[in-house]
């Protein structure tokens, strides 16, 4: 939608060689440090992983690190893209690589850095292509691409240096900058992380200049970005490039869908839109904030009307349990309490499930060694919010009698999804043989919590890697072999 800028060419060829990118995009001049920044700070350009930072701040917070430390710099392009609804980096490592290579060389050789290393996760089109990319061109740095595994939490900029770092890909116990270097940094080195996309948009105003790439977009957040649109029943979503500040809702309608009865836009740390705020909020960071929502990645998920938005949740926040690192208590704990009291205020369990869903979604704000549990909790509390009228038939009524269509994936993006769900298993319990002895719980008490009748209570979502060896214990120790582990679904 309007003038192709990181998507020029791609109506020509189906993945862009070094050759057809330089034919349709033009060489890449080199900038120097300081002009860099000026040119990040002029176009306003930030992160376009989640977070948003200023890009300008961080390449500055490099360049003085370095200079402070006396060490060279490093680069890391962040195209891990665990999260379900996002397809947009693992297209750009498609069919644009070298748009990718040109902004992380671009930063590269202003920061005079040893190295730039490119994540990707495990599956992903970047496997085969970033590498062939970086055989097609001649550069003075040394590019490594190094896969990350396909998880969630694999994406946060402390995982991926760690992985990169040849340790366990999960973010660090504590807090750590990048740009700093020594547990933070790749090698120890001040690093420079940014998202693919922030690279990608790097390389464009490069090459335009900075008032030519403000033409487009609004003057507080100029340019263009990148949306990945699922719509319901498709096979695949859609990676749409449109000028910031777009309506929404011309966007989806761009797409052949609508906003249904509320969108999810940034996504599993993002927010509901209901439908009416949805077709009117403008595609930027600003734009969706004014609007109540979060822009995020990017990521565009309309729920249809004929599925019942708080089991989607439910779904969804039982996934992101499973998904955690668990190396501290909110992940330990308070994610899989979440889940089940979500659960249970899905099922029917009246105003008091909804005050403990509210309850634990505060008590893991804040709390956690990533922000992890903070936008879990942010995603509960937009369901509670955006869909209040389902609440209240589910509380009074046990249900709002829509089935739940799965609407939301659970598994990241590849030509074969399933292929992703390989492995995951889910705790079950056999109500004709459970006497409710409870020894389960106490073998594993972060997963199975036990009722007023002393039953087991478990959630029916994938058991998280970091449980699964407690869960199997609890599965061997059930005096009446009432605990089984079965693939999610049967």
């Amino acid at each position: 939608m309007g003038p192709p800028r990181l998507t020029a060419g791609l109506d020509q060829y189906i993945r862009m060689g070094y050759e057809a990118h330089l034919a349709v995009h033009g060489p890449l001049p080199r900038y120097g440090a300081p002009e860099l920044v000026e040119l990040a700070r002029r176009i306003g350009l930030s992160g376009k992983g989640g977070a948003g930072f200023p890009f300008a701040r961080k390449l500055q917070a490099v360049i003085d690190s370095a200079r402070r430390r006396r060490l060279p710099a490093a680069v890391v392009v962040n195209a891990t893209e665990g999260e379900p609804g996002s397809a947009k980096d693992r297209m750009l490592l498609a069919r644009a690589p070298h748009l990718v290579l040109d902004g992380a060389l671009l930063v590269g050789e202003a920061l005079r850095a040893e190295s730039v290393a490119v994540g990707v996760d495990e599956g992903s089109p970047g496997v085969a292509s970033m590498p062939s990319a970086v055989a097609e061109r001649r550069s003075r740095l040394p590019i490594r691409v190094v896969q990350q595994p396909a998880r969630f939490v694999s994406g946060e900029s402390g995982a991926l240096v760690r992985g990169i770092n040849g340790l366990v890909a999960l973010p660090p116990s504590r807090k750590v900058r990048s740009s700093e270097g020594g547990a933070g940094g790749v090698d120890g080195l001040p690093t420079l992380l940014s998202n693919a996309e922030t690279y990608a948009q790097l390389a464009v105003a490069a090459r335009l200049g900075a008032e030519a790439y403000c033409a487009v977009g609004p003057a507080d957040e100029p340019g263009t970005v990148l949306l990945t649109v699922n719509r319901p029943g498709a096979r695949r979503p859609v990676v749409v490039e449109a000028p910031a500040g777009t309506p929404l809702g011309a966007v989806l309608d761009a797409c052949g869908t609508g906003p249904g009865q509320g969108v999810l836009v940034g996504g599993y740390h993002g927010m509901f839109l209901d439908a009416a705020s949805a077709a009117s909020a403008p595609c930027s960071r600003a734009g969706m904030r004014e609007s109540g929502g979060t822009f995020g990645a990017g990521i565009v998920i309309p729920l249809p009307e004929d599925t019942c938005p708080l089991g989607e949740a439910h779904r969804i926040v039982q996934w992101l349990a499973a998904e955690s690192a668990g190396q501290c208590g909110p992940c330990r704990r308070g994610l899989p309490e979440l889940a089940r009291a979500f659960g249970t205020m899905v099922v029917g369990g009246g105003i008091r499930a909804v005050e403990e869903v509210r309850r634990l979604a505060a008590s893991v704000v804040g709390q956690g060694a990533c922000s992890h549990p903070d936008g879990s909790a942010g995603f509960v509390r937009s369901a509670l919010s955006a869909f209040a009228e389902d609440v209240r038939l589910h509380t009074e009524r046990a249900g709002c009698g829509r089935r739940v269509r799965a609407v939301l994936p659970t598994a990241p993006w590849s030509p074969d999804r399933d292929a992703a769900r390989v492995g995951r298993v889910s705790l079950k319990v056999d109500w004709a043989l459970c006497d409710g002895h409870g020894l389960c719980a106490d073998v594993a008490p972060e997963l199975i919590a036990l009722d007023r009748h002393g039953f087991p209570v478990v959630g029916e979502g994938p058991v998280p890697v970091w449980s699964l060896l407690s869960v199997k214990r609890a599965v061997n120790r059930c005096p009446a072999l009432a605990l089984r582990l079965t693939a999610p679904g049967s």
